[in-house]
């Protein structure tokens, strides 16, 4: 007889599922992108399942049907082969993985982050004449700085486009290795300091999303979220306006003090940013006299055409070797203002 403490529990549970919080986001998203990586997962998924379920259903089966009391159970000891058997037990896994590997394939290149948008959704393709709007993320601790170059403004923890135009992603970080996550508009992007990804994606449904920091970075990493706003194209001028209106301007200065780390961050907007700043960010040069990254990865490719040209094949070749002594003599020549060189 059932117990009802065991009956207790299993009404529990789905009082629990709902006191997780958990939503469906992933599986119902907004953006095109993000559509197509949905089904990516439920096509997979399926495919898996082709081999899981008749394993799990042939071996309750078989346990049942060769139990100690069934007596009418054919005992065979002496079968060793079936060719059809064999035949069914290979071709099915290897015809599984073989789609699988061409689904990955595809997709892989079709949805390569990098590449821009060549349509709007499933039903629409992308005009050749659109222009996509550029978005400049900088990961800080532990808030988002979102640059508009094209509309000279930025905010702190939000995020809006206007539906149906493409978004171009520009994402670095200062200090730690972050991750930028819209579930309802695309996958994850890394952000790494002194480099820069790219995303492209669109948002085709109107709405107000979640955005959030999906790789651990620090004490503060649990506030590290924003609201995206999907906007219709006069929604969005009215916004850009808003946002010049009430903002302040975006000094290096300012950007200095901003960068302090900081926790649970209020939206805030600047409606004047400083030439240049977010190129300074990615190349690690915002306080003056500090040298660019660009500038000294570009000092090592003028030293080396110099030698080059002038026949030091040996001293070329002892360069490109990394030592303890160049890598220190690197790694202080970081520290030098601009001008001054490496030791040669």
């Amino acid at each position: 007889m059932t117990s009802p403490k065991f009956l207790r529990g299993v009404l529990l549970l789905p009082a629990a599922a709902l006191l997780s919080g958990c939503n469906t986001v992933l599986m119902s998203p907004s953006g095109d992108l993000a559509v197509r990586q949905r089904d990516i997962i439920i096509v997979s998924t399926v495919l898996m399942l082709l081999i899981i379920v008749p394993v799990i259903v042939l071996t309750l089966l078989f346990a049942w049907r060769y139990r100690a009391s069934n007596k009418n159970a054919v005992y065979t000891p002496e079968w060793d082969h079936s060719t059809l058997l064999e035949l069914l037990i290979w071709a099915a896994p290897l015809l599984i993985i073989i789609a699988l590997g061409a689904l990955t394939w595809v997709s892989t290149h079709k949805l390569d982050p990098y590449r821009p948008l060549e349509r709007i959704d499933a039903k629409r393709e992308l005009p050749p004449d659109t222009r996509p709007l550029t978005v400049q993320v900088v990961a800080m601790d532990w808030k988002w700085l979102f640059f508009y170059p094209d509309q000279g403004i930025a905010t702190v923890n939000e995020l809006a486009a206007p539906v149906d135009r493409p978004i171009r992603f520009e994402i670095t970080s200062t200090t730690m290795m972050n991750s930028f996550f819209v579930p309802a508009l695309a996958g994850q992007i890394y952000a790494m300091p002194g480099m820069e990804t790219k995303l492209h994606a669109v948002i085709n449904k109107p709405g107000i999303y979640d955005g959030f920091s999906a790789n651990y970075s620090g004490a503060g990493f649990s506030g590290m979220r924003f609201k995206f706003h999907g906007l219709s194209a006069d929604d969005f001028d009215a916004w850009v306006k808003q946002v010049k209106a009430k903002g302040e301007n975006l000094t290096r200065d300012k950007y200095t003090a901003l960068a302090q780390p900081s926790e649970w961050v209020p939206v805030h907007y600047y409606g004047d940013v400083a030439p240049d700043l977010y190129d300074a960010i990615l190349n690690r040069c915002v306080q003056p006299g500090q040298p660019c990254l660009k500038d000294m990865m570009d000092q090592p490719n003028h030293q080396h055409a110099g030698r080059a040209r002038a026949g030091k094949t040996d001293a070329l070749l002892a360069d490109a070797m990394c030592t303890a002594k160049n890598t220190v003599q690197f790694a202080t020549g970081m520290q030098r203002p601009p001008g001054e060189g490496l030791t040669q």
